[in-house]
């Protein structure tokens, strides 16, 4: 009976020491091997004017399905909501396989990222314009109110989480480290939700000024009328219920075109990642502006890298000018929004191929900003970001047959530049080969660009099972930054067991093991300059602090 409670108490040490282990990699590597997938919660309710307008406003439920990482010990983990992409149209109306919260990108980053620790919540948002409008203010007119309610939904998914993490807290989330992550459109919703402060920001445009201004009564005049209004439309937060006043932008009077959504709460994030997508404009962008982190294919043929005129995919019709993931960086440097990133110093394999793709892009690295490159593909297009692909042979829906059709049978009625007759062939021709190893290769890229930044920005610090705050053991570091040396010391009864350095890639750096005191002295040595974590193990538990070396 000894000898079995013997292999127990091995067996219990094993385990927690393969834990404690794993949890050093967490946020920044794989560290569980399941996902668990909640289907179809509802975090909201509003109202959607569907591309056709016939019918007004139609209400519907906002769905998302959230991931989550298999028996995990935490109990406050970091929030990732995951926006699709697909013109704000649906899925073959936008003339693409994308568009909807179960895209094979989707699908595929939550669950990594779900293993890598996060909780994620891939949502979709209200869809609804005309881009086939014949004039071009109509067509932004169109455009910038899908993405106000893009917005609105994008903010309403965050208050959800906070109102529930205020409550039962369904899904075990830290309400204080939320990001963004937005594929193509939903990378233009992303950026609308971290840089709109208030309504007027809309109508103060720099890229051009009074871009989003229509002129109402038709008479070519000066336009004269926000092609946005809270009284039709809600605040920029989504969070009044509105009753459309009178006729006008699609809404008759008393037609609600917005819900209240937990008004209680904040909708502000910490952090967005931008794959392809960019901003209605520049001036929303200010110092109030979370970190950004953006990978952009420098001559994506959709969303500009810089500043250009957004068109109307397959009919090239203008609709707005936009400016991109290069001028975002830009001046979110000069403001030193990105100043987290800067001080993290990453040296790692992603940072050094964002440096080399810069050069290739023509300008010098911006921290955050991962230009991707490509030569144009066999048949002449430049592909942009592929994160997507698809069986030719699966069952696609189709607007005229019930029981849809194989993406290579289903009929592109598009304007197609490549003469192609399927969404299948259109397909390959920006997509070559739509293999899934292909778009996984592309999704390590952003991920890995992604996880030591998320990790610096959203302040995640390493988890333990048995995790402490510095205040739970009164720990100081100091100097912090430090030049050559920090000296660690905390006053509470146990004394510092065992101390380690980390990178932020997860790497350790430096053992000291039996240290037993309340102060110790721990040397940069060769380091180089950035960002590292001090993992210190008391009787009580494990406490992480971000040490900075200048």
């Amino acid at each position: 009976m000894r000898n079995f409670n013997k292999n127990i108490i091995l067996i219990c040490c094993m385990l927690f020491s393969a834990a404690a282990f794993a949890q050093v990699d967490r946020y920044l590597k794989p560290v569980f091997d399941d996902v668990k997938v909640t289907p179809n919660v509802v975090y909201g309710q509003n109202t959607t004017l569907l591309f056709t307008a016939t019918q007004g406003p139609v209400k519907q439920p906002l769905l998302m399905d959230v991931y989550e990482p298999m028996a995990d010990p935490n109990t406050s983990r970091p929030l990732v909501i995951l926006m699709h992409t697909g013109n704000f149209l649906p899925r073959i109306v936008n003339g693409s396989i994308q568009g909807t919260r179960q895209d094979s990108s989707a699908v595929e980053i939550s669950t990594r990222l779900a293993k890598m620790g996060y909780v994620v919540a891939s949502i979709d948002y209200r869809l609804g314009w005309n881009p086939a409008v014949p004039s071009q203010p109509l067509r932004a007119l169109g455009l910038i109110q899908a993405a106000y309610r893009g917005i609105q939904d994008g903010r309403t998914a965050v208050r959800y989480f906070r109102a529930d993490a205020d409550g039962a807290n369904t899904f075990q989330i830290n309400s204080d480290r939320i990001a963004i992550w937005g594929n193509g459109t939903g990378g233009y919703i992303g950026l609308g939700m971290a840089t709109l402060d208030n309504y007027n920001e809309i109508l103060m445009t720099e890229m051009p000024q009074g871009k989003f201004f229509f002129d109402h009564d038709n008479d070519a005049g000066t336009p004269d009328i926000p092609m946005v209004l809270p009284d039709y439309h809600g605040d920029i937060e989504g969070k009044d219920l509105v009753i459309a006043p009178a006729d006008g932008f699609g809404f008759s009077a008393g037609d609600t075109s917005n819900f209240s959504n937990h008004a209680a709460y904040s909708s502000d994030v910490d952090l967005v990642l931008n794959v392809g997508g960019a901003l209605g404009d520049i001036a929303w962008l200010d110092e109030n502006t979370p970190p950004i982190i953006s990978y952009h294919h420098y001559k994506d043929p959709f969303a500009p890298y810089e500043s250009r005129v957004l068109t109307v995919p397959g009919t090239l019709d203008n609709i707005v000018e936009v400016q991109g993931s290069k001028t975002i960086a830009e001046k979110q440097n000069t403001l030193g929004n990105n100043d987290v990133f800067v001080n993290a110093n990453t040296s790692d394999v992603w940072t050094d191929a964002a440096k080399a793709n810069s050069t290739v892009a023509g300008h010098d690295f911006m921290e955050a900003l991962y230009p991707m490159v490509s030569d144009t593909n066999v048949v002449g297009f430049i592909e942009g970001v592929v994160i997507d692909w698809w069986d030719p042979n699966a069952i696609a829906p189709d607007v005229t047959n019930p029981n849809g059709l194989p993406w290579n049978q289903l009929p592109n009625t598009l304007a197609d530049p490549t003469g192609n007759t399927s969404f299948h062939l259109s397909g390959i021709a920006q997509n070559f080969g739509m293999s899934a190893d292909k778009a996984r290769t592309n999704i390590d890229t952003i991920i890995g660009f992604f996880a030591p930044r998320a990790y610096v920005a959203m302040d995640l610090g390493l988890v333990n099972t048995n995790d402490l705050t510095a205040e739970d053991v009164n720990l100081a570091v100091a100097p912090n930054p430090a030049s050559s040396y920090a000296i660690l010391s905390s006053n509470v009864d146990s004394p510092m067991r065992d101390i380690k350095l980390y990178d932020l890639s997860g790497r350790l750096l430096d053992h000291y093991d039996a240290v037993n005191n309340h102060q110790f002295m721990i040397h940069r040595r060769d380091n180089i300059t950035g960002m590292y974590v001090v993992q210190i193990t008391f009787d009580e538990g494990v406490v992480s602090k971000k040490l900075l070396f200048n």
